[in-house]
């Protein structure tokens, strides 16, 4: 393949290219992901189910990616990088393909759980690469990059793909999202280097080791309880637009790229904040996550003032995308890959998390903005799991601390400095 490996660091140009064709991966798997969830009554109709039938396409797709995540990425553990994300977004475009041109609903679902599996591990490797072909001080902005993809793709892939769909059928939506993954493989295959360090020597064993770190399993956390916060709100945003903002049911796509919109701008602010202070960025989207939420309960009557509160629900989720990421891979520095493709992993439990808490308050009679308070609840949680893994970091830097201070011996009273042995 054309890619040469050990070409970090690389210049700017050639970095904003390499991010560009992983960029374009993670735009077709965020139009894929989100845009059945416009589709549901057509495909329900063609394939002659219910739409909470038909809306087990979503499950599936998120089971897919639970699933695939860690499956995919120890499987695959010894094959170079840049060639696996080739596999991986042409895998996608199989994924879809198959969508496309299923003939029965059982076809289909299984068709949407394929497409699901290599969508955490394609994100935990893009990541990876991402960092390892930036510089220092640029690693998180250059992961956000990445994840723009999956953000536009909720401002823009979203709402054309459906739009498409409905015209002209619903398999045009998994079509255009087959197109989107075979311009990214072949821009992946000529464009993406193999950075170094990461193309032999992986071992299932060794990938496994991220699993007994502690801080791992706490970044896992913050993702699929804290980001839960968001999906408890975005999941109902079609009952919540009209039913609380007053507006009418045309709106719901206005307020959908308003979200999208949203998301992009956190994600882009996210990298160059996270490339400051990681754990300030999580703490900051959490507590903004929590504050939107709460405020966007307390006036969401207003229209106005509804649509405002979601942009900032979005942005301020978004904050964390980027920063657990990167928070993942320096969990686990000596096997990264898994780590970061369980981030995704997360994310989607986090997505199911919120809609069921969601819809469980709901059903309950409490009314439509309960959803809001569940989410404030999620974010809160997620939180407390953020301050643990703060606290267990800084037992870690005293630990080292005092472990270097017991390794060279103080100065004597005469400033004469004793010999180490």
């Amino acid at each position: 393949m054309p890619a040469v490996s050990g070409q970090a660091p690389l210049s700017p140009g050639r970095l904003r290219l390499v991010i560009l064709a992983m960029a374009l991966g993670a735009f077709a798997i965020g139009t894929t992901e989100f845009a059945s969830m416009g589709l549901l009554p057509q495909i329900a109709g063609s394939l002659e189910v219910s739409v909470p039938q038909a809306g087990m396409l979503i499950t599936l797709y998120a089971l897919g990616v639970v699933i695939g995540a860690p499956l995919v990425t120890i499987a695959a553990v010894r094959m170079p990088r840049s060639q696996l994300l080739v596999l991986l977004i042409a895998l996608i475009g199989l994924g879809n393909l198959l969508s496309a041109i299923a003939m029965s609903f059982p076809v289909l679902a299984g068709a949407r759980f394929v497409a699901g599996l290599p969508h955490g591990a394609f994100f935990g490797v893009a990541s990876l690469v991402a960092a390892r072909l930036s510089p220092a001080n640029r690693r998180a902005r250059s992961v956000s990059l990445v994840m723009l993809g999956l953000t536009v793709a909720t401002m823009l892939g979203v709402p054309a793909s459906t739009a498409l769909g409905q015209q002209v059928g619903w398999r045009a939506a998994y079509l255009i999202v087959v197109v989107i993954a075979l311009a990214s493989t072949l821009a992946i295959w000529r464009l993406v280097p193999e950075p170094e360090g990461t193309a032999t020597g992986g071992s299932i064993r060794g990938e496994l080791r991220a699993l007994q770190r502690p801080q791992v399993w706490l970044g896992l956390g913050i993702g699929a309880i804290g980001f839960g916060g968001m999906f408890a709100v975005y999941s109902y945003i079609g009952e919540i637009v009209p039913g609380v903002l007053g507006l009418g049911v045309g709106a719901v796509p206005v307020a959908l790229f308003v979200f999208g919109v949203g998301m992009t701008a956190g994600n882009i602010v996210a990298g160059r904040l996270a490339d400051r202070s990681v754990y300030g960025t999580i703490f900051l989207g959490l507590v903004g996550m929590a504050a939107s939420l709460a405020v966007f309960a307390l006036v969401a009557h207003s229209a106005v003032a509804g649509m405002a509160l979601l942009f900032a629900i979005a942005v301020t989720s978004q904050l964390m995308g980027p920063s657990l990421q990167l928070f993942l891979l320096d969990a686990s520095p000596d096997a990264p890959s898994l780590a970061a493709a369980l981030h995704h992993s997360a994310l989607n439990i986090g997505n199911s998390l919120g809609a069921a808490l969601g819809a469980a308050v709901l059903a309950a009679g409490l009314g439509l903005l309960a959803p809001a308070w569940t989410g404030v609840v999620l974010a809160l949680a997620g939180l407390i799991v953020a301050s643990a893994s703060l606290l267990l970091h800084r037992r870690e830097l005293s630990r080292r601390a005092a472990s270097a201070t017991h390794a060279v011996p103080a100065p004597t009273m005469t400033g004469e400095v004793p010999a180490v042995c």
